[in-house]
């Protein structure tokens, strides 16, 4: 018999999207894409806080990956 002793912290989806930073309808987005987990219990859906810090972490920028996004300065004269 196995037993968990670890508590699940749930977040309701806007306590997550609080947490993400992004609105209700993005979060119903990222659930529905797949790029994010959630459960629905009845008529309510809740997230687990570990899988949104972990999806925090895959959201990480690489530092040299958003040269695109300003000019270069020997182009603006």
């Amino acid at each position: 018999m196995i037993v968990m002793t670890e508590e699940v912290h749930w977040l309701s989806t806007a306590a997550a999207a609080r947490r993400l930073g992004i609105t209700p309808r993005t979060l119903y987005r990222f659930i529905d894409e797949g790029d994010l987990t959630a459960y629905r219990f009845g008529r309510v859906i809740r997230l687990k806080q570990d899988d949104v810090d972990s999806y925090i972490d895959t959201c990480k920028i690489e530092p040299g990956t958003l040269e695109h996004l300003y000019p270069d300065v020997a182009d603006v004269k």
